[in-house]
């Protein structure tokens, strides 16, 4: 994909104005090209194998499919390309957005090439926030394929969508932090290659500023105290989509080198991790998205009811038509949400950040939907890959933020924007009309007052 948007000057919450281009770099263009050769060759041959292994080996195993083909990706140079552009070799978010898009198409594929959730997450959390000895220890590892990771912030007894509930605790003692909390939808932890996981609690509870009682601690899996209690289904699936799993943490001690940034500093890091993450999320599902609407049409094709394809049938032409649309509209906004945190930092882009959060997962669910509408009960089997499609689409309308928190933001971030603006100048005053305003519009109107009549 190399699309291009004209560079037109737009203004950011009543301030400075910027130039809004989209256009993809050679350089990714170049490995988005050899991306797709890559998922021809390897990943669509093999995705049958892959959801096959995953049903028969299940969550707590390494399937040997993606094992095989990671040093391929790698030979192909096709490895990590999620490191951002302040490390060499690394990528801008708008040039990474478009190879997120490629990889998304398949549930196979992000691992291969050692771009999957929670791992990236982690391993940009660690790179930004972690020191010397932790990036030594685990980004190491991680960047290498060597070991997985797991991110444990979601817990049971309270509703984590608002983070400042989080009630785990970090406690010091000594030299030490000791951890207590039970965590669930734990991507990654019942994976055998799982071998840190990152932990949020609160290490300062009755603090008075609610965003920096929670701190973030790396915890060595085979810890003492740390038990991955279940695997949890996602719609039914083990596995895949994702390896959501519980855990608890009991008595876990760990050292104070283990946390990550300093005290108070969770919530932090939970926001810079986010964002990038989101931007890795929507793109994905853009992908996805594009392939089931690809499969929608040659099924629409191939199909005949009532004495005609279904391709020529207007409920199928618009759902195809609507699907393409949603799709396009996902896409500029998620490049431009990508664009602005390059440009003017996460912050400035947080507003954008938060609607594709909204638009992707839903555009994806609908197309989905639609997919399996037209696919009849086949559609709802995984001999097309829409069940597993439909979970993950469902899925990403809770994880990294369910959309109601994310469509308050939005709410609230446009009412924040309109009182920075003046209406005098842009025409978007919500005020009653005066009584002297409302005589005049009534003479100046259709049917004005009529003179002599009584008032």
């Amino acid at each position: 994909m190399n699309r291009r948007a004209a560079a037109r000057p737009r203004r950011i919450s009543g301030k400075e104005e910027i130039a809004l281009d989209l256009s993809q770099s050679a350089r990714s263009a170049q490995l988005g090209g050899r991306l797709r050769e890559f998922m021809a060759a390897h990943i669509y041959p093999n995705e049958r194998r892959f959801y096959q292994e995953a049903e028969r080996l299940g969550p707590w195993a390494v399937l040997p499919v993606v094992e095989e083909l990671k040093p391929l990706a790698r030979d192909a140079g096709l490895w990590n390309l999620f490191l951002p552009a302040s490390e060499p070799g690394g990528l801008s978010n708008l040039d990474y957005a478009p190879l997120c898009e490629i990889m998304g198409r398949s549930h196979l594929a992000p691992e291969v090439f050692n771009c999957s959730a929670p791992d990236t997450g982690n391993m940009e959390t660690i790179l930004r926030y972690g020191d010397d000895a932790q990036k030594e220890r685990w980004l190491k590892p991680l960047l290498a394929g060597e070991i997985r990771s797991a991110f444990a912030m979601t817990e049971p007894d309270v509703a984590s969508s608002d983070a400042t509930n989080i009630a785990s605790s970090i406690v010091r003692d000594g030299g030490d932090y000791v951890i207590n909390g039970r965590k669930w939808y734990t991507t990654g932890a019942t994976d055998p290659r799982c071998k840190i996981i990152i932990f949020m609690g609160q290490s300062d509870p009755t603090g008075a500023n609610r965003h920096t009682r929670q701190s973030m601690v790396l915890v060595p899996k085979d810890t003492p105290g740390v038990r991955v209690v279940r695997s949890l289904p996602v719609l039914g699936f083990y596995g895949v989509p994702d390896r959501a799993s519980e855990v608890v943490f009991d008595n876990v001690r760990v050292p104070i080198g283990a946390i990550l940034l300093g005290e108070g500093r969770g919530f932090e890091i939970a926001q810079g991790r986010l964002g990038p993450g989101r931007i890795h999320h929507c793109m994905r599902l853009i992908g996805l998205s594009e392939r089931v609407l690809e499969r929608m049409c040659r099924r629409a094709e191939n199909r005949v009811a009532f004495g005609r394809p279904l391709a020529e049938q207007t409920v199928t032409l618009e759902r195809l038509a609507e699907a393409r649309i949603m799709i396009e509209q996902a896409r500029l906004l998620t490049l431009k949400a990508a664009h602005m945190m390059d440009t003017v930092g996460n912050k400035a882009a947080r507003q954008e950040i938060a609607m594709i959060k909204v638009v992707a997962p839903n555009m994806a669910q609908q197309i989905v939907d639609w997919a399996i509408q037209l696919f009849g009960g086949g559609g709802t089997s995984n001999d097309h890959f829409l069940a597993a499609a439909l979970a993950t689409t469902r899925l990403l309308r809770l994880a990294d933020g369910p959309d109601e928190v994310h469509r308050n933001q939005i709410g609230r971030l446009e009412v924040r924007r309109c009182q920075n603006t003046d209406p005098a100048r842009t025409g978007g005053s919500g005020e009653q009309l005066s009584r002297e305003e409302a005589e005049a519009w009534s003479q100046g109107g259709l049917w004005p007052r009529p003179e002599g009549m009584p008032s």
